[in-house]
């Protein structure tokens, strides 16, 4: 995985949005280095969210969202892992590949939530920084 954004011509990116961007990215090394790869994924949602307490950046944790498409309101259409602050979407994964849709499926939770930054972190690495992807709108 590697660090990069969706397009190359977004707006920048917002003071408060660059500050929590830092805090959420140093949490997930923090965690990668106290314990390390080959936990579950739900292991690494609670450190995460405990560091996010700690740090005092408000957060919803499974969020369900509803999803209207053509008029139609579906109620829970999607779950999102993490909403930091109501501006960063976090994706938490503990697979030993990378898969191409989890891409897709941060794009689809950016668009139909019109949130701007998120972020998939796959603990599953020896090194936490080949595990991380950001996507911006």
């Amino acid at each position: 995985m590697t660090q990069s954004s969706t397009a190359a011509n977004h707006k920048p990116l917002t003071e408060r949005e660059r500050q929590l961007a830092s805090q959420v990215v140093n949490i997930a090394f923090t965690i990668h280095k106290a314990i390390g790869p080959g936990l579950l994924e739900s292991v690494y949602e609670k450190c995460f969210c405990y560091e996010l307490k700690k740090r005092k950046i408000p957060y919803l944790k499974q969020q369900y969202i509803d999803i209207v498409y053509d008029g139609l309101v579906i109620s829970e259409g999607l779950r999102i892992d993490i909403l930091a602050d109501d501006l960063i979407i976090i994706e938490l994964k503990a697979q030993e590949n990378y898969h191409p849709v989890w891409d897709a499926q941060l794009l689809s939770y950016l668009k139909l939530t019109g949130k701007r930054l998120g972020y998939i972190f796959n603990f599953h690495v020896p090194l936490m920084k080949d595990g991380m992807k950001r996507m911006i709108l």
